[in-house]
């Protein structure tokens, strides 16, 4: 499997930041890198900074700031960094999510540290200033930062999204019929019910409303209500709400030790007393010796490769 994902250089160890070192993430290089094709990018090296540089920061209004100096002023790097990123955003269409690196002033995703031109601070209320191009020009692009991928649930989350954007990838790179459509949502019915009901409800109709003369327009509706449902971390209560609809299918064909067995741990989940694996280990079990192609299908069930052990935590 080969999933193109951008990425902030530093983060897989390269040695480009101010300071001549890195910030590499061992689960992004390693465990991610074993199923993404990573795309490395550093603005402020591809801007020629080099390295070491001068540091850097934003300055101005946090909505359109300046990328200046920290210690000189005459140093503004803006239009720069505007030119390479107007260049550079639209050879990226084929990426399937994206890894920033924090609290930077060219790629932080949130909550980077904005200057007033008198040296004041006005607080961690900054966007990079590519991380903002990359997010308005892809609004449906997993993004997420380094630091945050450290949070389990965060973590989860965000290859979740990657792995559901990429079949969308694929399935636009062939060419989108309303089959593929209505397949594509059928597979993802239960995902999305776990992470966002609302959005889960409209989807369906949408779906439905879909003809062969506008099934593009439809299906740029719908992939942007998709990832925005997914983009919210589904609670306890969701998936065992979740997992409660999945043990239905199996009413007909369980023991009633069976029934209870597993009703018992999804309420074990709900609580908090086993993790997220239990109750899905065993509707899996039960899976496989009744099968159900409606289930079988379902990405909830397995919704990227088990190896990374991303739900272990939950």
């Amino acid at each position: 499997m080969t999933i193109p994902v951008g990425v902030s250089s530093c983060v897989l160890g390269e040695k480009v930041r101010f300071d001549g070192g890195h910030k590499l993430s061992r689960f992004i290089a390693d465990e991610l890198g074993r199923h993404f094709r990573f795309v490395a990018i550093c603005p402020e090296m591809a801007i020629g900074m080099g390295t070491p540089r001068p540091t850097i920061r934003l300055v101005g209004h946090p909505d359109r700031p300046r990328v200046q100096g920290t210690k000189d002023l005459a140093l503004d790097v803006t239009d720069q960094l505007n030119a390479f990123t107007q260049q550079t955003l639209p050879k990226l269409a084929n990426l399937c999510g994206y890894i920033l690196c924090a609290k930077s002033p060219t790629c932080g995703m949130e909550r980077v540290r904005v200057y007033r031109e008198n040296g004041d601070g006005l607080g961690k209320v900054g966007v990079g200033v590519y991380a903002k191009a990359l997010m308005a020009f892809y609004p449906n692009l997993p993004v997420e930062e380094d630091g945050r991928l450290h949070d389990p649930l965060l973590r989860e989350n965000f290859v979740m999204r990657v792995m559901a954007y990429h079949q969308w990838q694929q399935l636009k790179a062939k060419g989108l019929t309303t089959s593929d459509l209505m397949a594509f949502h059928r597979q993802h019915k239960f995902l999305l019910l776990a992470h966002n009901q609302p959005l889960y409800r409209q989807l369906g109709p949408l779906i439905a409303s879909a003809s062969k003369d506008d099934v593009m327009a439809v299906a740029e509706q719908y992939i942007g209500r998709f990832m925005a449902a997914l983009k919210h971390p589904a609670s306890k209560k969701d998936h065992a709400n979740t997992l409660m609809h999945l043990q239905g299918f199996f009413k007909k064909v369980l023991s009633g030790a069976e029934k209870q067995e597993l009703a018992s741990l999804i309420d074990d989940y709900r609580q908090g007393l086993v993790p997220l694996m239990a109750p899905l280990t065993l509707i899996n079990h039960h899976l496989r010796l009744h099968p159900v192609p409606y289930l079988a299908e379902q990405s909830y069930l397995h919704p990227y490769p088990a190896d990374l052990k991303l739900r272990y935590g939950l």
